[in-house]
């Protein structure tokens, strides 16, 4: 039944495809600055960067599910560089211009970028052959993911006309990464009334201006006024607005070594509390694994577990008084804060004019005469496709709706499908989630002894989704266990009984 549905839609999305591709053709072909779809080897058109450091391999290969072909990024941990000149030099001063690009991360994200770079002419100083992280880019446009970082970048490269120096600004605020593996298209619109529009599959989640200070760190127009560099602080400045009254005396009754909590003199033990058995005991019915070997893993000892016997006792083991607040405890004596009479308030350098100052009315854009990829990723499963540069939004937008479309809702589809199949109602995603974090937990360094067994344990977990609640409580009791063993010191952890 799945399947025939599956057919259906298919159909059905090539001729919506069909109608839209020819509209697209219908379009303005002067508008389209640059279109590659990777549908023909990418040799001798792209340039792959020589640099020694770029030891990662270019792959035309097939999106998962999919006969579109993209640009793949084949290897875990590795540098990339590749790059595409234009034709001609594209001018950004004049009229809108869309960047658009898919990318479809296949194996997730979890540190790397897969942003593109638009780069100014060779005479900047580059050549095709040695691209690299320092070759000259205009803009850098695209996701990037790593730790806290998480966010569609857009990063302008301006030249101060004042200093001469080419300074990145940063859109503020950027839209996050989608966190599926689906293909998604981003689109950044560049408008001749400063607006740029970032869109992700066709919605958009920004809006700045390029002029405005607030949209862009640091603004692209600085301050009219710096603070002078030169300008240091007097010795005798003052900044502290409180001190200690110097005055005061400590009490003769203030008594600094009282403690903070003294035994409850009036408790009692409780009726019935059981002295002589221990609060946890030997599990009976934990067996010594097989394969546990003595001279390599010490001598084995059972898991302990809660003892039965106090729980229908007030307590067990050795009893103790409670301890309670000292009334007599007042801590160290503190002379009381009064206002200083010398304050003079913070001290900041006085401000003069800023030497690098400018106005303007458009941002000074250089043309863009080459599009490239330089990533640095700990991920495999990276696929770049239908990377676009045009004048006319309607391209991009038709491109959209031909070439990324239909691939997203195959894809949305089999997601869904897949989903229902393994319980849905929420629960996939919910355990996706969980198994994944279980995954980074296995990496945490102090947990490497035991990697391995851990890793089999969640792979067993995925295999069977009704025990993931089981899966993530073992686990995490290996880890409580660990840690014990490090802070208490004991014996060997044992995942056989997980």
């Amino acid at each position: 039944m799945v399947q025939r549905m599956a057919v259906s839609l298919r159909f059905a999305l090539l001729l919506f495809a069909a109608f839209v591709s020819f509209q697209l053709i219908s379009a303005s072909d002067d508008a389209t600055i640059l279109y590659e779809s990777f549908d023909e080897s990418f040799e001798g058109r792209w340039i792959v960067s020589q640099k020694d450091e770029y030891k990662g391999v270019w792959k035309r290969s097939k999106s998962e599910g999919h006969e579109d072909y993209g640009l793949l990024v084949g290897e875990p941990a590795k540098k990339y560089a590749i790059v595409k000149e234009l034709d001609e030099p594209l001018s950004l001063k004049d009229g809108t211009v869309v960047l658009q690009y898919e990318v479809r991360l296949q194996n997730g994200l979890e540190c790397g970028g897969a942003y593109l770079k638009y780069l100014r002419p060779q005479e900047a100083g580059w050549v095709s052959k040695e691209f690299d992280n320092e070759s000259p880019y205009m803009i850098m446009f695209g996701p990037d993911k790593c730790g806290a970082t998480n966010k569609v970048h857009f990063i302008l490269k301006h030249k101060n006309p004042k200093s001469g120096e080419y300074i990145e600004h940063h859109l503020k605020n950027p839209p996050s990464v989608p966190s599926d593996k689906l293909t998604h298209v981003y689109t950044a619109i560049l408008k001749p009334d400063n607006e740029l529009r970032i869109l992700i599959d066709g919605e958009e989640k920004q809006k700045a201006n390029f002029l405005a200070a607030d949209d862009f760190q640091p603004p692209l127009i600085p301050e009219k006024t710096i603070p002078d560099p030169d300008d240091k602080k007097p010795e005798d400045w003052d900044e502290r607005a409180k001190i200690p009254d110097p005055d005061a005396v400590k009490p003769d009754d203030w008594d600094e070594d009282a403690p903070m909590e003294i035994e409850d003199e009036d408790a009692v033990k409780p009726e019935g509390w059981l002295d002589d058995e221990p609060e946890e005991i030997d599990d009976p019915e934990a067996t010594k694994p097989e394969d546990w070997d003595d001279e390599e893993d010490g001598e084995w000892e059972a898991p302990k577990i809660d003892n039965p016997k106090c729980e229908a006792a007030p307590g067990c083991g050795e009893w103790k008084r409670p301890m309670k607040r000292n009334p007599a405890y007042k801590g160290k004596w503190h002379a009381p804060l009064i206002d200083n009479p010398n304050y003079k308030g913070i001290w900041k350098p006085q401000q003069i004019p800023n030497p690098n100052y400018f106005e303007l009315d458009k941002p000074d854009f250089e043309p863009i005469a080459a599009v490239g990829i330089e990533i640095w990723t700990m991920q495999d499963g990276i696929l770049f496709d239908n990377i676009l540069i045009s004048k006319d939004e309607k391209v991009a937008e038709s491109y959209r709706a031909s070439a990324w479309k239909p691939k997203f809702d195959v894809e949305k589809e089999k997601l869904k499908a897949e989903e229902a199949a393994a319980g849905s109602d929420g629960l996939a995603g919910f355990q996706k989630t969980v198994f994944d974090l279980l995954y980074k937990v296995a990496d945490i360094p102090f947990l490497d002894a035991y990697k391995l067994k851990i890793i089999d344990v969640i792979e067993k977990g995925e295999k069977q989704p009704n025990l993931t609640i089981g899966i993530l409580v073992s686990v995490v009791a290996v880890i409580i266990t660990v840690l014990f063993k490090i802070i208490f010191g004991g014996k060997k952890v044992s995942l056989e009984s997980l």
